[in-house]
């Protein structure tokens, strides 16, 4: 089978971390859409959709989000597997029908997520694991036909429905990555939890949260399973 072809939606506005990141997790090929340029495909005929993070709020009055939020929906319901991750999450969740908003604080750093242990996205996954998180909003509404995957003290921090899936947290982030972005809070959070943060930044605690990079393969292998499945049943008509 042909290597798979995956719609990378890159919601950061400096997009080259996220890039490397992602390029670096997805074995598929990414066709790449800056998304925050208002850049987005004008068809769904792709293996799977990822959606990344963003430094922006899903319901900012922002010309680029509903385009985003409409071609997520659309590519949701010609059945094409998405993944978003952190704002791609919250996109995701909206543009099923839940609804996001912002938290009372702000989660950031390498912190502990559990998950329910019955899907596919988490095999290989302790029940609880280590991932970087960083976010002011959460998904407070599930969309109606959505399931719970994993949560925090913060919220819920994975969903799926059907062949979409939402993740709150980072898998992809590396220690640059990790400490780029919280040294970039410093406007929105106080020096001294920045600096108590980023102190905590280390490789003992990258290769903890590394367990969680698992599921871009599970997602990739789904979405390559039902690729076959489909070709299949093509091929039997």
């Amino acid at each position: 089978m042909t290597q798979l072809r995956f719609a990378l939606l890159n919601a950061a506005h400096d997009g080259a971390n996220t890039r490397r990141n992602f390029r670096r997790e997805l074995d598929a090929d990414l066709v790449e859409f800056d998304v925050t340029d208002g850049h987005l495909p004008d068809h769904t005929d792709f293996d799977g959709v990822v959606v990344t993070g963003s430094r922006s709020s899903v319901y900012w009055d922002e010309a680029w989000i509903p385009p985003l939020v409409d071609y997520v929906s659309e590519a949701a319901a010609a059945d094409v597997p998405i993944l978003g991750v952190c704002y791609g999450h919250q996109v995701l969740a909206e543009a099923l029908g839940g609804r996001v908003a912002g938290m009372d604080g702000f989660e950031i750093g390498y912190n502990t997520i559990r998950h329910r242990g019955d899907d596919v996205l988490f095999d290989g996954i302790g029940e609880s694991f280590t991932a970087f998180t960083t976010h002011g909003d959460t998904v407070v509404e599930l969309p109606p036909t959505a399931t719970l995957l994993a949560e925090n003290e913060h919220g819920v921090h994975a969903f799926r429905d059907g062949h979409c899936w939402g993740v709150q947290f980072h898998p992809e982030y590396d220690l640059d990555t990790a400490r780029d972005v919280t040294d970039g809070k410093r406007e929105r959070l106080d020096d001294a939890r920045v600096d108590a943060v980023l102190d905590e930044i280390s490789p003992e605690a990258y290769d903890a949260a590394c367990e969680a990079k698992a599921l871009f393969d599970n997602f990739t292998e789904y979405a390559r399973r039902l690729k076959r499945e489909r070709t299949a049943a093509t091929a039997d008509d």
